[in-house]
């Protein structure tokens, strides 16, 4: 399979919505480098998870508690006293759209760089990598990889850069060089913090084997319940790419419960209230689009599915 091909459908399996157009990329971009391209149909629309907010490591916000995540089992009846979300993003403001920030760790960056280049070349790269990560965080994903690229060459050792530029490939769609990125990053950090991203990279080449590897080594190290999330939903996928629809609803329903409900819980109800659609249980399906859309009614197009199987 290539690493370039366009496609699919208006959604995704974890409830992100899709731009149709010849980028292939997602509409809905909340976060500063939100995800990217479609695989083709496989007789019927695209469902391989889009890792939508993903950040580097080093600019990640600190919401990596620990804890039980909550029933994906809708309530019977639902009680929205009981089920609340608690990171709904706040609305944004009317007029003209400001330029995100690129919230980069730029001293871990320059020390990153300064072990291969001279001092005045270091700091020259690292206000290069910052105009890349801005560009990153608001879509311009060619002019991002083309500050990253000779970097990356130039530095090969710097996390950071190899971080960035296979989350912009991977955005793009170019799966293999996204992979061949996160490896150096995963090899120089000995991180798990991409391997959901990279997970996706080899199941959309037609690597399971490898996709489930990663999985496993994620699940072992337990980091974020957010991350362990987004893990599982991409293992979800490679299954049920390969007919493993039972395993991957198993997988899917095997997350930990509790009460409260944040946004990678609401993408995992999806998941898998997608795949039991797709396996035939209408009728779970809708209790799970239903219990979604009680928590928040504007998450991706739950609305229509909702309706879609009314």
């Amino acid at each position: 399979m290539g690493d370039d091909v366009r496609g699919g459908s208006g959604r995704d399996d974890r409830g992100n919505p899709r731009r149709l157009g010849a980028d292939g990329r997602p509409v809905r971009r909340e976060q500063w480098n939100r995800d990217g391209a479609d695989r083709p149909p496989r007789g019927r629309s695209d469902d391989r998870p889009r890792r939508d907010d993903r950040r580097p490591s080093g600019a990640r916000s600190d919401d990596r508690t620990r804890g039980h995540e909550p029933d994906l089992s809708p309530p019977p009846p639902y009680e929205p006293e009981v089920w609340i979300r608690e990171d709904a993003p706040a609305p944004e403001s009317s007029g003209r759209r400001r330029e995100k920030p690129a919230p980069i760790d730029t001293d871990l960056v320059r020390a990153e760089l300064s072990r291969a280049l001279t001092p005045a070349k270091a700091k020259r790269f690292t206000d290069r990598v910052g105009e890349a990560a801005r560009a990153f965080g608001n879509e311009r994903l060619d002019d991002a990889r083309r500050i990253l690229k000779p970097i990356a060459e130039e530095a090969p050792a710097a996390a950071s850069v190899r971080e960035l530029l296979g989350l912009t490939l991977y955005q793009l769609g170019k799966y293999r060089p996204a992979a061949t990125e996160l490896e150096a990053f995963r090899d120089l950090t000995g991180s798990v913090e991409q391997n959901p991203v990279l997970a996706d990279c080899y199941r959309a080449l037609g690597r399971h084997t490898a996709a489930e590897e990663l999985w496993e080594e994620l699940r072992e190290a337990s980091p974020s319940a957010e991350l362990v999330a987004e893990g599982r939903i991409v293992a979800a996928g490679s299954l049920a790419d390969r007919d493993r629809l039972s395993d991957a609803i198993r997988l899917l329903e095997s997350a930990p419960r509790g009460k409260k409900a944040r946004e990678h819980h609401l993408r995992t109800a999806y998941a898998l209230a997608d795949l039991r659609e797709r396996a035939g249980d209408v009728s779970r399906a809708r209790e799970l689009f239903a219990w979604i859309a009680g928590v928040d009614a504007d998450f991706a197009d739950v609305r229509r599915r909702l309706s879609a199987l009314s």
